[in-house]
């Protein structure tokens, strides 16, 4: 009889909080649950280097939330993993203190490198053999991984995310062309000096909710739909004038989307921004991006396999 082992995978962003409950037989995951939570962690930390005490707080009160559902469909194993507002901040270990008394179980504080193995591992464990760059676009760091299968061949973390981006560069509502000229010449900056060495990439693969709120904006869904997001191959140009469109509105306006996530709302313009400048400034060799459902939390899933 195959080995059934149900877990519950846990990521803690800078933006969101996620949770996953799956079971695992036999090299193959099936999903129960999944689950997210806006509730801005990283709020300030850029600045500050501390995580605000209202921002403990909304994840705490989330983590009360998935402690229920992980004790109602019996995940008997149970991987925190924290990202980039908590390696930034100084006051990581409280947050820790709190959530092990919540949840039974201590935050992993993925160093840059892991998080992006997880990202790699999360995305292209069904897609099969083929040389591959996965980008994960979060709200603080955003990781560029190449690879092929479960190799991973380069892997870079880079301080470039919606929240950090939008709280340092795209004050005014909308943003002016000023901002969004700074954010630009800062993110080619920080991300050229890492991709100019790298070999041409025949299979470009985005995750995470930068990507997949742009993929919604290119298919121009009448609300958010995972079934047709995921797997959903893009013109690289049409996801181009997706993000400029979104960089280019009001939060109000960008609220009015159907398929928008009202948490995401105020920093998805300095997402589509990362996301420009990536399909800009990676050697790619394809015309489109292979939009995945399945990120670093599918990958912090398979390290408890």
């Amino acid at each position: 009889m195959a080995e059934r082992r149900r877990v519950a995978a846990i990521d803690c962003g800078t933006n969101s909080i996620r949770l996953l409950i799956t079971d695992l037989v036999d090299g193959r995951k099936h999903d129960l649950l999944r689950e997210m939570r806006i509730v801005r962690l990283g709020q300030g930390v850029d600045a500050s280097g501390h995580l605000d005490p209202a921002a403990i707080d909304r994840t705490l009160a989330a983590c009360r939330e998935y402690g229920t559902l992980i004790d109602q469909l019996g995940a008997t194993a149970v991987r925190f993993c924290a990202t980039s507002a908590v390696r930034d901040a100084d006051n990581g270990e409280e947050l820790g203190d709190r959530v092990e008394s919540v949840l039974g179980v201590r935050p992993e504080v993925l160093a840059g490198v892991d998080e992006a193995a997880a990202s790699f591992l999360g995305a292209t464990r069904d897609l099969g053999p083929g040389r591959t760059v996965v980008v994960d676009i979060g709200g603080g760091s955003t990781e560029i991984v190449t690879g092929d299968g479960e190799r991973i061949d380069t892997g870079v973390s880079l301080d470039v995310g919606s929240v950090r981006l939008t709280e340092r560069f795209l004050r005014s509502d909308p943003a002016t062309i000023a901002e969004i000229t700074d954010c630009i010449s800062h993110l080619e900056g920080v991300v050229a000096p890492h991709v100019r060495d790298l070999e041409p990439l025949p299979r470009f693969v985005g995750v995470a909710g930068t990507v997949t709120t742009v993929a919604a904006h290119v298919l121009e869904l009448p609300g958010y739909d995972s079934e047709a997001i995921h797997g959903a191959r893009l013109p690289l140009d049409a996801v181009r004038a997706a993000c400029l469109s979104l960089v280019q509105m009001s939060v109000p306006d960008r609220r009015a989307l159907p398929f928008m996530h009202p948490g995401r709302a105020d920093v998805i313009g300095a997402g589509a921004l990362v996301l420009d400048r990536l399909i800009e400034l990676l050697p790619l060799d394809t015309d489109e991006l292979v939009v995945s459902e399945s990120d670093i939390l599918d990958g912090i899933a398979w390290g408890l396999a």
